[in-house]
């Protein structure tokens, strides 16, 4: 397994980060903890949650991921300083109108619920799960600042932000002497490059913030699961991933992750998730896996590196610019 520094920061990360949405959902505790186990035996050090973790299944309050995930620190045989946890706050976590956002007051809440749930008595990497229009950026970051100040947090990061927000909150970082974001969790993959690749990458490299992109196989679709001319899997998220990526431009980037991937003796998911860390400003690509097989598959994306050829080839098939 490579690590890489995340961004500006002196902290070694994993090119595969364990996303752990599925948890509680797809996925029950006691498979959730075999995958915990054997990402950490693969070399997999970045385990990244979210306290609103599955929230949005019926029956589920919300926090599951990330108790399932303390409860496996407690029982594995791992170093808590060996595993670099990440979650996120923002969204909400009940029906009160205070029990979200960014403002200092929902923030210092929800940090102590989180490292209660967690069952640790810090957080590598907290952050920003969306921007909130509704709180000054200063009100959060300085709440961040005091976080670390306080030891709870180590390091903080922003997902879902788009450039002119992320370059506002630098501003205010600089300004002000506050913490700043070292790192942005963006949606990005073959097939979904533009939202990144248009403004955030550019502000990424220039101020050296490390990039830990989710969804880099589309929803399954870039896993070659789905052929032209065939009908749907039986899948929650087909219908999404229809109306999002079955169309010529996808098949045809499908199709040639298949080819390239062919040289490697490697498949199509693990071809695009070599395509996603073959982006010099990209430190750690997201995946989630609901049985460790699945696991040891897509993990072996980090072990091919494709050549600048290849790379283009795989460009040019998925250009979003005229």
């Amino acid at each position: 397994m490579e690590y890489r520094y995340l961004g500006r920061t002196g902290l070694q990360v994993s090119t595969i980060c364990l996303g752990t949405m599925q948890f509680g959902w797809s996925s029950d505790e006691a498979t959730a903890h075999m995958v915990l186990s054997r990402a950490v035996e693969l070399g997999c050090n970045f385990i990244d949650t979210a306290d609103v973790y599955s929230r949005w299944v019926e029956g589920n309050p919300g926090g599951v991921s990330e108790q399932i995930i303390g409860a496996w620190l407690r029982q594995a045989s791992v170093r808590r300083d060996d595993i670099i946890i990440a979650t996120k706050v923002r969204s909400a976590m009940s029906d009160k109108p205070n029990d979200r956002g960014l403002s200092r007051h929902h923030i210092m809440n929800a940090v102590d619920h989180s490292l209660r749930r967690l069952q640790t008595d810090y957080i590598d990497l907290y952050q920003s799960h969306a921007y909130d229009e509704h709180t000054s950026i200063e009100e959060t970051l300085q709440a961040f600042d005091d976080l670390i100040r306080m030891g709870k947090v180590r390091y903080v990061g922003c997902s879902n932000y788009p450039a002119w927000r992320l370059m506002e909150s630098l501003w205010a970082s600089d300004v002000n002497h506050f913490a700043r974001y070292d790192s942005l969790q963006p949606h990005y993959n073959l097939l979904h490059r533009a939202e990144y690749e248009d403004e955030l990458q550019r502000i990424c490299q220039d101020q050296n913030i490390g990039v830990i992109p989710y969804s880099p196989l589309g929803g399954g679709f870039l896993t070659g699961k789905y052929r032209r001319g065939e009908s749907l899997p039986d899948s929650d998220r087909a219908e999404g991933v229809k109306r999002r990526y079955m169309n010529d431009r996808g098949f045809t980037a499908v199709e040639r992750l298949e080819k390239i991937g062919a040289g490697h003796s490697a498949s199509v998911a693990q071809t695009a998730i070599a395509w996603v860390l073959a982006n010099p400003t990209v430190t750690s690509a997201i995946i989630g896996a609901n049985s460790e097989a699945q696991l040891e598959d897509t993990m072996k994306g980090a072990e091919i590196s494709l050549s600048e050829e290849e790379k283009a080839a795989l460009d040019e098939v998925s250009a979003w610019q005229e």
